[in-house]
């Protein structure tokens, strides 16, 4: 299936947002999925990650502030955001890996925090 992400918007720094990544249908065992975010002009960089086993990987740039989880859907992933900076708009994508296959990418949404 391929993914479909929700929750990005518009925030003030310091606020908060969720944002969720669903693979739909759902029909690929991954072995892991998370969050990578593109700002403009720059490159695609990871966020957040997390395995199958629970595990995960943070930018140092979000730990304490961030937390992904997964939900009780199957390919269901979630990343709440806290302490929101102006630094931390960008355009943000869920992508889905399965070792020894390509990555899958959702189309992105978009974070703006304001000052």
């Amino acid at each position: 299936g391929r993914l479909v992400e929700s929750g990005g918007g518009s925030v003030q720094a310091g606020g908060s947002l969720k944002l969720s990544c669903a693979e739909s249908p759902s029909r690929t065992t991954f072995d892991g999925m998370g969050w990578y975010r593109q700002a403009p002009g720059n490159q695609r960089e990871l966020v957040a990650f997390i395995f199958t086993r629970g595990d995960t990987n943070y930018a140092d740039s979000v730990k304490g502030r961030f937390t992904i989880y997964k939900e009780r859907n199957r390919n269901t992933v979630s990343l709440q955001m806290n302490s929101l900076r102006p630094e931390d708009s960008a355009v943000y994508f869920c992508c889905a890996r399965q070792y020894g296959s390509p990555d899958s990418w959702g189309r992105g949404t978009r974070v703006s925090v304001s000052s």
